[in-house]
């Protein structure tokens, strides 16, 4: 691995769900919340799990090729439409009801330490998105959470999804920058592991409560990134801003 030195660094790149937005409480509330307008009592933490646990397998299908770019809000329709069907619930919910709850995604509470924290970091450096949503996606999510972002990648803009290389290095070449002046800020080690193969500079974000309690999120000790931190405060504080 390469000695990372804090004084090239030019962009921050943050990815977003998990990292930058709770997703789980925000989509567990509202699924609940629109079942609830449908006369159903549902298990929206159960639910969001279980739509979640078919993000990933969905992306990979896209980056091997095995199926045609699609936005991710067409990917959380189709996982949505198998998992209705699965549980047996598909005749409760018609096409308006199954794009609220799509659409769920695109408003996320922020995790309490993101807003001020982002703010620090935009004294120094560039600080933007590098994430899997859609553009018009992540331009709701940032708006309706008060995000202070300079501007928006979406892997949309490369039509390919992270942990492609392709993801991170349109985001360099789009701010003009080489590689290894953004440093990728995430949650996860497999996105870590994917900008640092790109020739990012990487810092892992630990989020504990990311998959909400019971369920263990990735830690510290097992990822390998050139700074870990515990939110973005702390990383702003790290570089000095």
């Amino acid at each position: 691995m390469r000695e990372f030195d804090p004084a090239e660094i030019r962009v921050v790149a943050c990815d977003i769900f998990g990292t930058t937005v709770d997703w789980r409480t925000g989509v567990a509330d509202q699924v609940a919340r629109i079942a609830a307008d449908h006369g159903l009592s549902l298990d929206g933490g159960a639910f969001a799990d279980a739509w979640r646990d078919r993000y990933l397998p969905s992306l990979r299908r896209v980056n091997r090729g095995e199926r045609d770019w699609a936005p991710l809000d067409t990917l959380h329709r189709e996982s949505l439409d198998e998992l209705l069907d699965e549980r047996g619930a598909g005749s409760a919910f018609d096409d308006a009801a199954r794009r609220r709850l799509v659409h769920a995604w695109h408003r996320l509470p922020a995790w309490a330490d993101a807003v001020a924290g982002l703010a620090r970091l935009r004294r120094r450096f560039v600080v933007t998105t590098l994430s899997n949503g859609g553009f018009a996606l992540l331009t709701t999510l940032v708006k309706a959470a008060g995000l202070p972002f300079d501007c928006i990648v979406s892997a949309e803009l490369a039509r390919a999804y992270k942990p492609a290389p392709r993801a991170y290095l349109t985001a360099a070449e789009l701010l003009d920058v080489e590689p290894g002046q953004v440093l990728l800020v995430a949650a996860h080690r497999w996105d870590i592991d994917g900008a640092r193969d790109a020739g990012l500079a990487t810092a892992f974000l630990e989020r504990p409560l990311e998959k909400g309690p019971g369920r263990t999120a990735d830690r510290a000790a097992d990822v390998a990134a050139d700074l870990s931190v515990t939110g973005f405060d702390h990383l702003a504080g790290v570089l000095g801003c």
